[in-house]
């Protein structure tokens, strides 16, 4: 089967492509011939050997569509997903008139959103929620599952007008500058004059920081990433207590051996064939590109789900 392998350690040059043996599937699992596979930022730290470490060479990637032996379509986690063909445990049904691509979305970008929200931020009805980044993949979704779960107010940061234009089309309230530097002023500015009282944060470095001065007392930033690449920022204990806000943190992976964790996506299915919610599609790029799929991610060049087509 065809593969983009990482021979070694490095940034999205390393890959290279390959023909390797076809996996065979185990007691459990299910081989299947991949339609797409996602694209995501956990793929480029595994290229720098800094996400789940793994000696080289190797496939990258977690996630793909693809039909089984006997022609259901599906799709689930994979431990080597930039190939032609791989092996997924737990295959979810993907309806047919479902893209490859937005049913992608949901399965790590939706159940993070679903979760950010739920499980770590616990978003009670009338709250101000603002999402960080919120044109990409994790981003979009969030927004719109916010409005979904009973938000008083959404507010999108987003680096470009292109961008926080499509953040209000998705259903914002407001969309503003994500940069560092007057950050809370231009968060209260959009929430009349008031903190917000849930901030999802994967940006990370000074976002993290000037989001912090914007949270309301009891309120919660969620971080569940670091896009920017700069070194984490220590919280000073504190400044929580004085406040009373919570820093809370939140990743998708260390959560899925736990029951029920992959349970809303059936909801989030459900929500999609009822436009109630719209999964974007930002690129799909040949297999052999995977690279240059990897190199737009990093530099926040798209929006939305990036997918790898065989």
């Amino acid at each position: 089967m065809r593969v983009m392998q990482a021979i070694r350690h490095g940034g999205p040059e390393v890959l290279v492509p390959a023909e390797v043996p076809d996996p065979v599937p185990g007691p459990g699992e299910t081989l299947v011939a991949v339609e797409a596979a996602g694209v995501n930022f956990a793929d480029i730290k595994r290229l720098e050997g800094s996400y789940n470490a793994t000696p080289p060479p190797f496939v990258p990637g977690s996630e793909v569509v693809g039909r089984t032996a006997d022609g259901r379509r599906v799709m689930g986690f994979a431990q080597e997903a930039y190939a032609s063909k791989a092996i997924i445990k737990q295959p979810v049904e993907v309806p047919e008139d479902l893209g490859a691509g937005e049913a992608l979305a949901l399965l790590v970008q939706g159940l993070s959103a679903w979760h950010l929200l739920r499980s770590a931020a616990r978003l009670s009805p009338g709250e101000t929620v603002v999402v960080n980044a919120a044109a990409g993949g994790v981003g979009h979704l969030a927004v719109q599952l916010a409005r979904e779960f009973g938000a008083g107010r959404v507010i999108g940061t987003a680096s470009t007008a292109e961008k926080r234009a499509l953040v209000l089309e998705l259903g914002a309230d407001a969309a503003v500058a994500g940069e560092a530097d007057g950050y809370a002023e231009r968060v209260a500015e959009a929430n009349g004059g008031r903190p917000a009282d849930v901030v999802l944060d994967a940006v990370g470095g000074p976002v993290f920081e000037a989001a912090l001065a914007a949270v309301a007392p009891f309120g919660r930033l969620v971080t569940y990433g670091s896009s920017s690449g700069q070194p984490p920022t220590p919280v000073d204990p504190g400044l929580l207590t004085q406040r009373n806000i919570a820093v809370v943190g939140y990743w998708l992976g260390g959560s899925l051996h736990l029951p029920g964790v992959t349970e809303p996506l059936r909801d989030l299915l459900d929500l999609t064939a009822t436009g109630r919610l719209r999964p974007l599609v930002g690129g799909a790029y040949p297999l052999t590109e995977a690279g240059r799929a990897l190199e737009d991610l990093a530099a926040r060049r798209t929006t939305g789900k990036l997918v790898l087509r065989p």
